[in-house]
């Protein structure tokens, strides 16, 4: 998807920036890399021309308690930060819905999805 995305961005346009969606569970109801596949998709990114790398993103199990949640947010935290100390640093991490974005804070996020507390429940 990195190598279709860099040529379709276009100059004028800036590069484009991207978060890489990590898989936190190995949910397969789930998008996003495994976590042993992050830093060499990263590395990727990092070498296409329109793309910037800006961090992470990532969605802990539906209905999980505040300690696995927890374990979660603080696993896609590390991940960002040993991507940091192999030369690969950004500057988002995105984790945290309505659900849990105290949590999420708490355990580094500098992105939240909060749209049901702000407008309620998606209608059917």
């Amino acid at each position: 998807l990195a190598d279709r995305l860099s040529p379709q961005r276009l100059f004028p346009a800036p590069p484009l920036n991207v978060l890489l969606q990590v898989n936190l569970a190995d949910e397969p109801q789930k998008a996003g890399v495994a976590r042993p596949q992050v830093a060499a998709l990263a590395a990727l990114i990092r070498t296409l021309p329109r793309l910037v790398l800006r961090g992470l993103m990532g969605i802990p199990p539906a209905h999980g308690n505040a300690a696995d949640t927890t374990r979660y947010f603080e696993g896609l935290r590390a991940l960002k930060n040993e991507l940091a100390g192999n030369g690969i640093v950004t500057d988002t991490l995105s984790m945290g819905m309505s659900d849990d974005f105290e949590i999420a804070i708490a355990c580094g996020s500098t992105c939240v999805r909060i749209g049901t507390a702000i407008f309620g429940p998606r209608g059917t």
